[in-house]
């Protein structure tokens, strides 16, 4: 039995969205904001029993609550209850909802007997369709009126007509504060035959809900929340410091190893030493307090008759790791020796922080796994009408990054699934089934996993009134794992390279190291809004950015591709200085194959702004006609620039013209810019380029010798960056409203 995958509705941002798991871990990336955590906080919510009462007004989707108080409107103005709807499908389109898809064999059916569907069902999919709905509809219609038009009539005494909003406003104003007594999770069962529809299917009329939770001895859900700050509010489960490893085995003791507590024939040796340690620990206190007991007893106070006082102690095992130094670590070699080792070992708070969080969450993971296969005496515990070991645990951790150093965060991502299935029960053991879900922002994580298990949230914004953002998960399997060559280039470079290109809020693609050290540079200094984005950077040659075509589109990330013309003569693949009129082409494979998609160099030119875009998302940049001032003499001449260098170049003539004391490219350039006539300067460029220069050093000196702001991006690269600074500046907007609405 495995989650095969789950549609989740109407829960925040997450209108309407399908998420797929893996069968061993799955792994949520996506920018900022583009709703990871809500995901999690879902599946959560909806699963776990106890997360069920953190459901808040606030978790239905932003949009809905205007067609539910349009509703709610109906029914105040409606002067006869017979046609006011009381049944709870007016409600499912608006209100969160999960389904749920299980891959289930059929020889699995004693555990899931309660949720097939029909006696046609021969194994496969199972659904459940969990809904966060009213409890019951007509009590909840009547309460709201009479409270709606209770706060209606007191607002009419008001003197004078000021205003005074009193509560309930609206069913939103009303469900603000009421919102757990009138709605509950209930469970539904799904039409299996319909599980292969992209959209949920719609519930039959005067469907029933199924009592109790659909789920008890099918899950065992453990959670590892997000630290956000000293106190977490979304987290219910622990409590104090949990993370130092010695309450965590504190904790493990109680459950699993504890002698005192339903003891059994391995337990009398330590009970034994217990109580041997208790009786001399007696005897020694009883000696000690001789003669402070005594004075008591020789108080004489009235109402005691000859009192006697004696000292009994317990000995509890648990309090022997209940205190900071309870976990100790060794500063020796395995080889080292000493009379008194006691001295080499210190408290587990002297550990960074880091290692110590990453100690602790491994230990949680062995905790949850002990927990679900019921090791040592959590086996007395199991609950009487649940004998079976749940066939599926479900781990699921909130952005691990928030407690591990980046050092240890791969070290973490390597071992989490290897610890939860390290028990010989599990090893190649089909019966039980281990998923780990985990929410990140760290492009470290993403870098050690399986690129097939990645889930993108891909962001779409709102275009219609009183519409909000809302969320598609893309499950990159289908782009990662087709073991095509395109799928080989993406998943080897990103390998090589970094992953935050699953986490940006949009993409330069760049040709070269040059544009990869100045580009970050023209951005800081000239563009402050696309400053504030988290752009990924990523330098790939324009032969190979096309490449990449198939990740960036189905990521649905914005893009600029920042490439050159790299001109090449009609009949050969000689370079050639890019010249119009001439029947010269493009060797650049990104332009023929990509945007625009053209092969003539005199096309490629005369292509408009509008004609670079693809898809609204994606624009390519490159080298355009410029307008050169070169000298009191040239001035206004029209040129092509052959590459990003001699573009940077043409932009910024005056401040190159002043550099011939530098070295490398940087000073053949700056020699070129200084010969007499513009013609000369432009051949020398283009011979000094031709040449294997080090264009990379020339970048470097640059920043090393000019002030941030002086150096002025060339041309194509500056309409680029315009480019892509407008098309972010609207895209996320949290919110979309036109015009006003009745606030009922």
């Amino acid at each position: 039995m495995r989650l095969e995958f789950v549609d989740l509705q109407n829960f925040r941002k997450l209108k309407l969205c399908r998420i797929e798991f893996t069968d061993k871990e799955t792994i949520f990336v996506g920018a900022n904001n583009s709703g990871k955590t809500s995901a999690m906080n879902a599946l959560m919510m909806f699963l776990k029993k106890d997360y069920q009462r953190k459901f808040s007004t606030t978790d239905f989707t932003l949009s809905n609550w205007k067609v539910i108080n349009q509703l709610a409107s109906t029914w105040i103005d409606s002067n006869n209850e017979e046609n006011v709807n009381l049944d709870n499908n007016e409600w499912h389109p608006y209100v969160p909802t999960l389904d749920v898809w299980l891959q289930v064999k059929y020889s699995e059916v004693h555990y899931i007997s309660h949720l097939i569907p029909s006696l046609d069902w021969s194994g496969d999919r199972l659904g459940v369709r969990l809904i966060f709905e009213p409890k019951n509809n007509e009590e909840l219609i009547k309460d709201f009126k009479i409270a709606y038009e209770s706060a209606k009539k007191t607002g009419q005494l008001v003197e004078d007509n000021k205003p005074l909003k009193i509560w309930p406003q609206s069913m939103r104003d009303f469900l603000d504060k009421k919102l757990h007594k009138y709605f509950c999770v209930n469970a539904y069962i799904l039409d299996s035959s319909k599980s292969a529809d992209r959209n949920p299917q719609c519930l039959p009329d005067n469907s029933e809900p199924l009592e109790g939770d659909p789920f008890v001895g099918l899950f065992k859900i453990d959670i590892i929340n997000a630290q956000r700050g000293f106190s977490d509010s979304n987290s219910i489960e622990g409590g104090g410091n949990t993370r130092k490893l010695s309450a965590q085995l504190r904790k493990y003791f109680d459950k699993h190893l504890n002698p005192s507590d339903m003891p059994d024939t391995k337990d009398l040796e330590a009970l034994i030493a217990i109580e041997n340690a208790r009786e001399a620990f007696d005897v020694r206190m009883n000696e000690s307090f001789k003669e402070s007991i005594q004075e008591l007893e020789n108080l004489n106070y009235p109402g005691f008759s000859d009192p006697k006082i004696h000292i009994s102690t317990r000995v509890d095992p648990l309090d022997a790791l209940d205190h900071d130094s309870a976990v100790q670590f060794s500063v020796l070699s395995n080889d080292s020796s000493s009379d008194d080792l006691s001295q080499y070992y210190l408290p587990e708070t002297f550990n960074g922080l880091g290692y110590q969080n990453l100690i602790s969450m491994i230990f949680s993971l062995i905790r949850f796994r002990d927990e679900w296969m019921r090791v040592g005496k959590a086996s007395e515990y199991s609950d009487s009408n649940n004998p079976f070991i749940e066939p599926l645990h479900l781990v699921m951790i909130e952005e691990p990054e928030a407690h591990l150093h980046v050092q240890v965060q791969q070290v973490f991502i390597k071992k989490a699934f290897e610890v939860l299935r390290n028990r010989p029960e599990l090893q190649d053991n089909a019966q039980f089934t281990t998923q780990l879900i985990i929410s990140t922002h760290s492009s470290h994580i993403a870098h050690e996993i399986d690129f097939t298990s990645l889930r993108y949230f891909k962001r779409i914004p709102a275009v219609k009134n009183f519409d909000v953002p809302c969320v598609e998960v893309v499950n990159l399997s289908r782009t990662f794992g087709d073991n095509s060559n395109t799928s080989k280039f993406a998943t080897r470079y990103l390998k090589t390279t970094h992953c935050d290109l699953f986490f940006a809020d949009a993409c330069i693609l760049v040709e070269g190291p040059a544009e990869r050290m100045l580009v970050p540079h023209f951005i800081r200094n000239h563009y402050k809004d696309l400053d504030r984005s988290y752009i990924s950077i990523l330098e790939i040659g324009g032969s190979h950015a096309h490449r990449l075509k198939p990740l960036i589109e189905t990521l649905g990330l914005i893009t600029l591709v920042i490439t050159d013309l790299d001109s090449i003569e009609k009949d050969s693949n000689t370079k050639v200085h890019p010249k119009v009129g001439k029947g010269y082409r493009t060797n650049n494979d990104s332009i023929k194959t990509w945007v625009p998609g053209l092969c003539i160099l005199d096309d490629v030119l005369s292509v408009n702004s509008e004609d670079k875009v693809k898809d609204n998302n994606i624009r390519i940049a490159y080298q355009c006609e410029v307008v050169v001032n070169y000298s009191e003499s040239e001035s206004e001449i029209k040129a092509i620039p052959y590459t990003f260098e001699d573009a940077l170049v043409l932009n910024n003539i005056s401040l190159f013209k002043e550099k011939t004391s530098s070295t490398g490219l940087l000073k053949k350039m700056a020699e070129a810019v200084n010969k007499p006539t513009f013609n000369e300067a432009y051949v020398s460029m283009f011979n000094a380029l031709s040449q294997n220069s080090k264009k990379a050093e020339m970048a470097l000196e640059l920043l090393y010798t000019l002030e941030p702001n002086e150096l002025m991006p060339p041309e194509y690269i500056k309409e680029g960056l315009e480019w892509l600074q407008e098309r972010l500046k609207n895209h996320y907007l949290d919110y979309h409203v036109v015009g006003g609405d009745r606030n009922v």
